[in-house]
């Protein structure tokens, strides 16, 4: 390593740190923010995004281009993407997360002790939240909307790609915060794209409370190791939809092309279709012929190969692979058992899904399979924060603490025991 090369490292260090005792005294701040303020302070950046649609769409643009030139493939590119579309989501999503309930301060379980004290729990904020994430610069709204309303103070770090479009909907921000008098400094964006950010942001315990990483397997296998802060996170989104024996099949038709097809580039499309035996010749074909006027990539079985002789062999990899891109791996299972079977052996548990019709069968897909989300009779694109009425998400957590599934407010929040007396001793 070069005497430059270090030198820029530990001016990278010196920065996130700076940012770092910034965000913590902010967070103590919005720690004490009334419900009002923080409402206020989200309608005000919803309005600045709409002020400057057309510095987003120019920043946007910059990083569309650069991406292209890079090669970033069709998935990535639809990622970045910055539309009309997107920033009225951004938005609505500024403005939902207003509407929603305030969860900081919120008592439960409050009760008497034989002793006389009452006991409960509080639910208070995390303190400062450290997200990095890649490619989509509408998750800087999303993670900064969720952090506020939850009295938070983050730290973002998206990607490299997405550098002009962060920075834009970074001053959209700024400017919210300023206009009613909450902290600047409670959202920061890092302006490099320098990788030792990453580094320093996840080994600052002082400064960060947790680490939520949203991004490829290599940048959420490396937080996983390196952090030295707790981490929020998913590591695939291996989704999967069965199509029961005793589906209504155009039920099942519509469901298995939206999943797979609605968009390809996120967590929680399908990436592989299962289908009971008794069901499979009636359905593989009329799904095939949908899926190849989308243009998708079909990889089977040995008894899909021979339904649908266009179909590619699938490669035991297949089966455990997020694609993130136009194609589907398709098995034929004996009945419900084997497709649970399959999916407790190649599932990534964020979001599996069943289409039947059959009652006591979709009861015990809820109970028995092991997924953030479980999904009756509807399309896995449904696994959404916004879908799920959280306003928008932090992520799609696949552990199992300290939150799972789509992270909103209340994932960002925790609990302290809080306790009434009134001259109790103990004896």
């Amino acid at each position: 390593m070069t005497a430059t090369n270090t030198t820029d490292q530990q001016s990278t260090r010196v920065k996130l740190e700076q940012m770092g005792r910034a965000a913590r005294s902010a967070s103590r701040l919005m720690a004490r923010a009334d419900t009002n303020s923080k409402n206020r302070a989200l309608r005000a950046i919803a309005a600045e995004l709409e002020a400057q649609r057309i510095q987003l769409a120019e920043a946007n643009a910059q990083d569309m281009q650069a991406g292209r030139e890079r090669g970033l493939d069709a998935a990535l590119l639809d990622r970045l993407e910055l539309n009309d579309e997107r920033i009225d989501a951004m938005i609505e999503g500024l403005l939902q997360v207003a509407d929603l309930p305030d969860p900081v301060g919120e008592v439960e379980d409050l009760c008497y002790r034989p002793s006389g004290i009452q006991v409960g729990k509080m639910r208070v904020p995390l303190g400062v939240v450290g997200i990095i994430y890649e490619s989509r610069p509408n998750v800087t709204i999303d993670a900064a909307s969720l952090c506020l309303k939850s009295g938070n103070a983050t730290i973002l770090r998206g990607g490299s790609e997405a550098l002009h479009s962060n920075q834009a909907i970074a001053a959209c921000i700024t400017q919210g915060l300023r206009e009613v008098g909450l902290p600047e400094t409670a959202v920061q964006v890092v302006g490099t794209s320098d990788r030792e950010a990453v580094g320093a942001l996840i080994s600052m315990p002082d400064y960060v409370d947790v680490i939520v990483p949203r991004g490829g397997t290599g940048l959420i296998e490396r937080v996983s190791r390196e952090a030295r802060v707790p981490v929020i996170k998913h590591l695939h989104g291996v989704c999967h939809v069965y199509i029961d024996d005793l589906a209504d099949e155009q039920k099942a038709f519509e469901i298995a092309l939206n999943a797979k097809t609605h968009r390809y580039g996120v967590c929680n499309a399908m990436e592989t279709l299962l289908v009971a035996e008794g069901i499979a010749e009636r359905m593989l074909p009329r799904l095939a012929e949908a899926y190849e006027l989308k243009g998708v990539e079909l990889r089977g079985c040995a008894r899909t190969c021979e339904i649908l002789p266009q179909c590619a062999e699938a490669k035991e990899s297949d089966w455990s692979e997020e694609y993130l891109a136009p194609v589907l791996s398709i098995r034929v299972v004996a009945d419900m058992d084997a497709a649970m079977d399959h999916i407790a052996r190649y599932g990534s548990g964020h979001t599996e899904a069943i289409v039947t019709e059959n009652y006591t069968r979709s009861r015990r897909f809820l109970a028995e399979v092991d997924a953030s989300s479980v999904i009756i009779n509807a399309s896995t694109r449904f696994a959404d924060g916004f879908e799920y009425g959280l306003g928008a998400e932090i992520g799609i957590s696949t552990d199992k603490i300290h939150a799972r599934g789509p992270v909103g407010l209340e994932g960002l929040t925790s609990q302290k025991w809080i306790v009434f007396g009134d001259g109790h001793i103990r004896r």
